[in-house]
């Protein structure tokens, strides 16, 4: 196997690496900050968790597609191959996910910060879209394992 392809291979590793550790990392400390329903402790996190997204996430998001092309071309696989359209569908899936919880994180952030700031809880309308972004984290974090697997077991499709 040449040099490049065990560095595409690395890069498309790190790139799923990097995807998976954020989104758990994300939603691990989320769900930690947003049972304490302290609007501070909140606001801190959800700040983190946006630059996170930001730093780490739109980077992997990039990088993966990128790669897993170039993965394609150097191997020689066709981009019909069942495995590698399955992976891209869900790809899709994830960020139709993803683009959402972006914007549901800033908006969760701001809210939690206007609460601490005016020494209130946090409103109904937080509540809401802690909601809808933890139920959009499911499909989507689902979705990166089973591309995980289907990477892994290509060989039976």
């Amino acid at each position: 196997m040449s040099t490049t392809i065990l560095f595409a291979q690395w890069l498309h590793i790190i790139g799923a690496t990097v995807l998976i550790g954020t989104g758990a990392g994300i939603a691990f400390f989320m769900l930690m900050a947003h049972r304490t329903g302290d609007a501070k402790l909140v606001a801190h996190v959800a700040e983190t968790v946006v630059i996170a997204d930001f730093l780490f996430t739109a980077l992997a998001v990039v990088v993966q597609p990128v790669t897993g092309f170039w993965l394609t071309y150097l191997i020689g696989w066709p981009i019909l191959t069942p495995w590698i359209v399955w992976s891209l569908l869900l790809y899709m899936i994830i960020g139709l996910c993803w683009l959402p919880v972006v914007w549901i994180q800033i908006r969760l952030r701001n809210l939690a910060r206007t609460a601490a700031r005016e020494g209130t809880a946090l409103p109904a309308q937080y509540y809401r879209l802690y909601s809808i972004w933890f139920a959009l984290g499911i499909p989507a974090f689902s979705a990166i394992l089973v591309i995980v697997w289907l990477m892994l077991a290509k060989s039976i499709f």
